[in-house]
């Protein structure tokens, strides 16, 4: 299955506010019921365990609701770890969540921070949005920010997965995501290739894991 980049409508921001509103809500369903909350707990679970931390601060790039950073904080404090977390999207109307001190405007490929800012750099289904010169640019730029390490948590191309997507079409609310969620898995990028585009960073070394439902979950370590 080759990919396919295509325009995703939410990122164009079109559509009413209701229909926006609606397609955040079939974000945060799909995130709670197929894999996306877990996915970014496990990876900084990993981190915590491998960094020897209690406690971690994270900026979430391409935030959107900023539902999954919250919901992870939620669930590590059952397990004695803290997370702290900074919301991050080009336009701070695309952040649903957060107070006015963890919520930042900014360019990705620009983040407005010194370096070692924050212990982990996380983005949530934002890479597959990147084609693949602007990837090793992204992590390299996040790489820089962070102290430990950068999360990607994000989809993986087959077709099973695009089957099982247009099967699932009756559980969105909103017409943008009936669009948007076929086009994510079309042009979502596939292990080997990430694995690839990795190879070019200056990333210490990285690890790939696949999870439930077609998820995949890289973290690129800095040291």
């Amino acid at each position: 299955m080759r990919r396919r980049p295509s325009e995703e409508l939410l990122d164009t921001d079109a559509g009413t506010p209701v229909e926006i509103a609606e397609s955040l809500a079939d974000l945060r369903m799909i995130n709670r019921r197929f894999g996306g909350i877990w996915t970014t707990r496990t990876l900084v679970e990993h981190v915590a365990t491998q960094t020897h931390s209690t406690q971690l601060s994270l900026l979430e790039v391409a935030a959107g609701s900023g539902d999954l950073p919250s919901r992870v904080r939620d669930q590590l404090a059952h397990r004695d770890l803290t997370l702290s977390f900074t919301l991050l999207d080009r336009a701070l109307t695309h952040i649903r969540n957060g107070s006015s001190h963890s919520r930042v405007a900014a360019d990705a490929f620009a983040l407005p921070f010194p370096d070692n800012t924050f212990d982990v750099v996380s983005s949530c289904l934002f890479v597959h949005h990147l084609p693949p010169d602007q990837i090793p640019i992204f992590i390299t730029e996040a790489l820089r920010v962070s102290r430990h390490a950068v999360l990607i948590n994000d989809l993986i191309r087959d077709p099973l997965h695009l089957a099982l997507v247009y099967a699932g079409t009756p559980l969105y609310r909103s017409r943008l995501t009936r669009n948007d969620a076929p086009a994510s898995v079309s042009q979502a990028y596939t292990v080997q290739e990430i694995s690839d585009l990795l190879k070019a960073t200056p990333a210490a070394r990285f690890e790939i894991h696949r999870y439930f439902l077609f998820r995949m979950g890289v973290i690129a370590w800095k040291h």
